[in-house]
């Protein structure tokens, strides 16, 4: 049975081609911020509701009062960007029912908007346009031609969508591919409990601590260069743009290394074990800010900013996500477990309670006297209730 998978390439486009690519994406945000303005207003002033089924209608007008602006693209890319515009509302209005911060669709400005996607490969777009190519690549784009790629692996299944992002200096395009085939690996017949930490990026049931290697903390020295000399620029000028790009290169490359280091991790776990059970963590509520005002400010903010700077360096999100699509692909089983008490739990004797976890490192059952690693003794736990779940599934 096949998967979906994305892969992604880097650009290779001339100097004009680069331009117009820019150009595109410009035409995309600009679109997008005024189909936003379109519905704020008409229900501001009419009180009506405005849809994607209504601007989309409205496309064909808008291309040809703009020939030389709009209507250089693909009318696909057009209507995927106001289904994007059409997703944002309905996520908006899903929080609202759910009571959660709304969060109202907000208008994109240069930075906020890097990625233009068209819905169908052949529809204003096409991949692999050269195929006699003998050794390179090309992705042909309405009104941009055909765009050199650096194809440095193969691509499995069938495109479906296309996808052009802009990171830094850098255009990427990222192919959407349905059918992909799974590549299952043989059984192994062990099971593993990952317990998610700081000090290492997880550490196992086994004993084995996968380690973080802390990219953005490496990077840290260059940042802060590269920020001061931002900070001096004068807006608008050239200078200051090759600035923004400077620092953004700094971030780009940080992203590279902490998706490399998780892609490496993750295959060797699914490599190892046929069952993977993990925390099932609220990252974004872990690194909210500490609470507090200008006036009566939390109590250890510092310290909390600096807790929340190393979740995120450590990049969880990035691991269990990656993780999540290889043991898709290699036919694993992963589960997620709720990570409440597993670090203040006895994995030998099950007695639970806050003093039995002496430092961030040490653990010591006050019941039992059983003494291990307090990331080890918490990976054991999840790696119970993770076996105690899959067992009462089998058993329904």
């Amino acid at each position: 049975m096949g998967v979906r998978r994305s892969f992604k390439f880097l650009l290779r486009p001339t100097s004009k081609q680069a331009a117009s690519l820019a150009a595109c994406l410009e035409d995309h945000r600009v679109l997008y911020n005024a189909a936003l303005e379109h519905r704020r207003t008409a229900y501001r002033k009419a009180g009506v509701t405005v849809r994607y089924g209504d601007q989309s209608a409205e496309l064909k007008h808008i291309r040809a009062d703009d020939a030389e602006g709009q209507g250089r693209w693909s009318f696909s890319s057009q209507q995927a960007t106001l289904r994007r515009l059409e997703k944002a509302f309905a996520a908006f209005f899903t929080r609202v029912r759910e009571g959660r911060t709304p969060g109202f669709p907000r208008f994109k400005g240069r930075g906020w908007f890097d990625t233009v996607t068209w819905p169908k490969d052949g529809d204003g777009c096409r991949w692999d346009s050269q195929p006699e190519h003998p050794s390179t690549a090309y992705v042909r784009l309405q009104g941009i031609g055909h765009v050199r790629v650096h194809r440095h692996r193969p691509v499995r299944g069938r495109v479906k969508t296309i996808s052009v992002k802009r990171e830094g200096n850098r255009w990427y395009v990222i192919l959407s591919c349905d059918d992909v085939p799974a590549e299952p690996l043989p059984q192994t017949g062990a099971a593993v409990g990952l317990d998610m930490g700081v000090a290492s990026l997880a550490t196992t049931s086994d004993g084995d601590p996968l380690d973080n290697p802390r990219h953005l903390a490496a990077s840290a020295g260059r940042l802060a260069a590269a920020q001061r000399a931002l900070a001096r620029k004068k807006r608008g000028s050239r200078r200051r743009r090759k600035a923004v790009a400077w620092v953004a290169a700094l971030h780009a490359k940080v992203r590279r290394q902490r998706q490399d280091y998780a892609h490496k991790q993750a295959l060797a776990l699914v490599a190892a074990y046929d069952l993977i059970v993990y925390e099932d963590l609220r990252i974004a509520n872990m690194t909210r800010s500490a609470a507090g005002t200008i006036v009566q400010p939390g109590r250890n903010v510092a310290a909390k900013s600096g807790l929340n700077r190393s979740i995120l360096d450590a990049g969880w999100g990035v691991f269990l996500r990656v993780l999540a699509h290889k043991a898709e692909s290699a036919g694993r089983e992963l589960i997620a477990v709720n990570p409440a008490n597993t670090s203040r739990t006895c994995s030998r004797c099950g007695h639970c309670a806050k003093d039995n976890r002496l430092t961030q490192a040490r653990f010591r059952c006050q019941a039992c006297g059983h003494e291990a690693h307090a990331d080890v003794n918490a990976a054991k736990n999840i790696l119970r209730a993770g076996l105690a779940l899959r067992g009462a599934a089998e058993a329904a």
